[in-house]
């Protein structure tokens, strides 16, 4: 048994990392503390204020242990760290999983490539970036190519010079083909100092040396090549004006501010690089519900910087954080030059976070809408179905269906809604053992029974704990079973389902005559449904996608009975000996054509059986 008061004496008055256990010994809660001895003791206190989150996760501490440190810079690396590995429940945490896009130049190459990467590395390539849009990168990168005639092959050269024929680009006008040795390696790097005085955002040489050719043609009346010319001059033109300035000094810079409520955050950032501004990005962060703007931006900076690979020189924050010199040390560390974490007060940065404010603010009350117009469509669309036939609080629904054409591969499906939504990773595929015909009512009869006593093994053999965690199996039972049909479908549920002792309600989804929903079957009457009800909508997706995922299923059976050889039909040749004589003689009329001595070249051909596929392929 963990004794707190002798615990908290232990504490030492020293940096370092606190980690929150609860009964479980699961992880619930990391921080860190310049001095472990009081604000660890700080949560063990009555009436201080901590908020309701924080009051609540101290009521689910079973025990906490700490990590000593040499400073607070390690505590917080290490606190970071932590974090990202058991993603406690309590802390807040920074919604993200996107990786930015970065244009890679091989300088370290002989004859460097531009090149598209998601990382940067300390590989004497140089990077520019990131930007927030992956088919701009793409763009820019095509039109660099175009440009300058740059090799986008992965040849090592020069060592393969001249090994190979040049490829399609050389064809097209589109590379120089310094594979075979067209451009020395001093004209290629000309041509490639000039495409990074491009991404420098250098453009004015580029359009005038296009507007000259596109000129020079046009008096030649090379009239194609003037075209060519023309559009390459309108992309670049495109690109420059897609770079909007914003600093004078030509800076990188974040820009991060915040919009707050009570229950989520969402975070705006500004990238500005070479005083460019090249795109916004906004960030989710949940656990939030207690916390000020100022810790909330807190844990979004010392989250998002510790996954991105690159670091700006300054971050504009819209208001003061705790621990801003401990932040500029670790940055500044991780970047390997100064870094500066400013809040400023007027003027145009002023302005800058005062915009990055309001989109951050416009994005959470859209989210909201949306969530609510989900919401309806979903939980509030349940509600109404459960309203229909007299029910409370049903959160998962299983539908089922059966499909064959004339009896062939009778299979079955069953899909699961919770809550509203498709849980794909509930769904099953049944291929029916007992019947052979066209016998829907056997078929489901079959699926519904394998259902639920594979339900009832699974519960026998684990706790109600345990149960709680299972989530892709057939232990959990629905609050509702749909059947596709009408009374015939939910008489064979309730059938299966009193011969199991099992009480769950069953709905029948009709169809009217043209095979569209018509309403429900419920306790032996029909229920009519407004059709512009979210609830008569929900039954039609649960409906269609039940039907779709049984037709998959029999579809992709059937692919698979329908993939056979001729081969399969001579005595003594199976899927090795077939596999064998494809990879030798390439088609089945080589095949054909062949004697028996020349089939029993192929190793795995012994003479007997050569002589059975000639024979085969030449009886009269």
């Amino acid at each position: 048994m963990f004794d707190f008061d002798e615990e908290l004496k232990k504490l030492p008055v020293k940096p370092g990392v606190y980690i929150m256990h609860d009964e479980k010994d699961v992880i619930i809660y990391v921080g860190k503390a310049i001095n472990l001895h009081s604000r660890v003791r700080s949560y063990f206190r009555k009436n201080i204020g901590r908020g309701p989150q924080i009051d609540k996760m101290v009521t689910q501490i079973a025990r906490f242990e700490y990590i000593i440190t040499d400073s607070e810079l390690e505590a917080l690396v290490l606190e970071n760290n932590l974090i990202k590995e058991y993603s406690p429940r309590y802390n807040t945490m920074l919604k993200d999983d996107k990786t930015y896009p970065y244009i890679k130049v091989t300088v370290g190459e002989p004859f460097p490539r531009i090149l598209f990467s998601r990382e940067m590395k300390k590989d004497r390539s140089r990077y520019f970036g990131p930007y927030t849009s992956a088919a701009a990168v793409k763009d820019t990168i095509d039109l660099i190519n175009k440009l300058y005639l740059l090799r986008t092959c992965n040849r090592n050269l020069p060592k393969d010079c001249g090994k190979e024929r040049p490829c399609l680009n050389y064809h097209i006008k589109q590379c120089a083909a310094p594979c075979q040795g067209y451009m020395t390696q001093e004209q290629y790097r000309g041509q490639v100092d000039k495409a990074l005085d491009f991404l420098n955002g250098n453009y004015n040489p580029i359009l005038k040396e296009l507007e000259r050719k596109m000129q020079e043609a046009s008096d030649s009346m090379e009239f194609e090549e003037a075209v060519k010319y023309r559009d390459l001059y309108n992309s670049v033109k495109q690109v420059a004006q897609k770079q909007k300035i914003t600093d004078s000094y030509g800076e990188d810079k974040d820009i991060i501010a915040l919009a707050l409520d009570e229950n989520d955050a969402v975070v705006q950032v500004f990238f500005i690089r070479n005083g460019k501004l090249i795109g916004r990005e906004h960030f989710y962060m949940t656990n939030v519900s207690g916390n000020k703007k100022s810790q909330v931006l807190l844990d979004f900076v010392k989250q998002f910087y510790a996954g991105t690979p690159f670091i700006p020189k300054e971050l504009m924050l819209q208001e003061e954080i705790e621990d801003i010199e401990v932040l500029e040390k670790w940055l500044t560390a991780r970047k390997g030059s100064r870094v500066y974490i400013r809040v400023p007060k007027k003027g145009a940065k002023e302005k800058l976070v005062e915009l990055a404010g309001k989109n951050a603010a416009l994005v959470l009350s859209q989210d909201k809408e949306k969530i609510k117009r989900e919401e309806g469509r979903t939980i509030g669309a349940v509600k109404e179905i459960a309203s229909l036939i007299g029910m409370e609080g049903i959160v998962r629904m299983e539908a089922y269906d059966i499909s064959n054409i004339s009896g062939f591969a009778n299979v079955g499906s069953m899909i699961v809604y919770e809550k509203g939504k498709p849980k794909r990773s509930d769904y099953r595929k049944f291929r029916i053992k007992s019947v052979s015909g066209p016998d829907d009512y056997a078929c489901m009869k079959e699926v519904l029974t394998r259902r639920f006593v594979h339900g009832m093994e699974e519960q026998k053999e684990l706790d109600m704990k345990e149960m709680e965690k299972e989530f892709g199996s057939f232990t959990k039972f629905p609050d509702l079973i749909l059947m596709d049909g009408g009374k015939g479908q939910v008489n064979i549920a309730l059938e299966v389902l009193k011969e199991l002792h099992i009480s769950i309600p069953v709905c029948g989804m009709v169809k009217d005559d043209n095979h569209r929903t018509r309403g429900l079957y419920y306790n032996n009457e029909e229920i009519p449904i407004d059709r512009s009800s979210e609830g008569f909508k929900l039954i039609t997706r649960v409906q269609d996608e039940a039907h779709r995922f049984a037709i998959e299923y029999h579809r992709s059976l059937r692919s698979k009975s329908q993939v056979k050889s001729v081969l399969d039909d001579i005595p003594g040749v199976g899927p090795s000996r077939r596999k064998a004589l494809m990879r030798h003689f390439k088609s089945i009329d080589e095949i054909k054509s062949a004697d028996a001595a020349t089939l029993s070249q192929v190793p795995e051909i012994p003479p007997h059986i050569a002589e059975g596929i000639y024979d085969f392929f030449h009886q009269e």
